[in-house]
């Protein structure tokens, strides 16, 4: 369900940035203009609330890293001389 939640939400950035760039490219005009801001006002807000919902997901232990950092949070700490 929450890999679902972040896909969809990938998926709503991605198109919000394709319409700001539509919006950018059109010829200009003051509507045009607003458009462009509200698109990529829309894409900051939902990467942060997508960043704040992961955020709180591993935090919480709802969600636990998988891939090649998360090998690296479970490796034990070396022995050197100073720890014995």
């Amino acid at each position: 369900m929450i890999k679902i939640i972040v896909i969809l939400a990938f998926i709503l950035i991605i198109i919000s940035l394709g319409s700001a760039l539509f919006h950018l490219i059109r010829p200009k005009s003051e509507e045009e203009s607003e458009k462009t801001v509200k698109a990529l006002t829309f894409r900051i807000v939902l990467s942060l609330v997508l960043f704040i919902f992961v955020f709180i997901m591993v935090a919480t232990g709802l969600y636990k890293p998988q891939g090649i950092g998360a090998g690296m949070l479970m490796q034990k700490p070396v022995a050197t001389e100073n720890n014995k």
